[in-house]
């Protein structure tokens, strides 16, 4: 049995639409090279009962095996609260990744957010759009949907009700 079919099927099959009221999906359909895929849905991250990012729409970024990552525009992200990390990252589809740490007050969240400054030029729709690490930061939400960070530190994807795995990230997954 392909990996992920029990999880799909469980969650009703393709067609289905999940609790959120939206389509059901399974990491394992999404494709390689991942795709971008524009979404009007609301989405927030707060840290420290402080918005850090409140945006009426996405660019989610689709990759076999892993949850979606959702990528915000500038406009919707309040950088006085971004600090610039040292932290750089290589994606063999996106390019160089450059990392920020999110500080509210005295709660500081080390590297809890990237973004590409020159992305590869199939990438270009998510130049300078910033996106976050739900296990690193208090609530991350998908319209009203609160969402679970990917297992691990690596990957940055949100796991939603109508997303199904299993997800690459825990331990043991990363040679899938």
């Amino acid at each position: 049995m392909r990996r992920g079919r029990k999880e799909l099927e469980a969650a009703g099959g393709h067609g289905a639409i999940a609790p959120n009221g939206k389509p059901v999906e399974s990491v394992w359909d999404f494709p390689r090279p991942p795709e971008i895929d524009r979404v009007e849905w609301r989405i927030r991250v707060v840290h420290g009962g402080v918005t850090i990012a409140d945006a009426p729409w996405a660019m989610r970024v689709l990759e076999t095996c892993q949850a979606p990552a959702y990528y915000v525009a500038d406009e919707y992200v309040d950088r006085n609260l971004l600090v610039p990390a040292t932290r750089r990252s290589m994606c063999e589809w996106k390019g160089s990744a450059s990392y920020a740490d999110v500080v509210v007050g005295e709660r500081h969240a080390q590297d809890a957010c990237w973004r590409y400054r020159g992305p590869t030029p199939r990438f270009e729709p998510i130049r300078d759009h910033w996106a976050f690490y739900a296990q690193a930061l208090d609530e991350c939400w998908v319209d009203d949907e609160r969402v679970d960070g990917n297992e691990g530190s690596f990957y940055g994807g949100w796991i939603t009700a109508n997303v199904t795995g299993p997800f690459k990230g825990a331990s043991g997954t990363m040679f899938w």
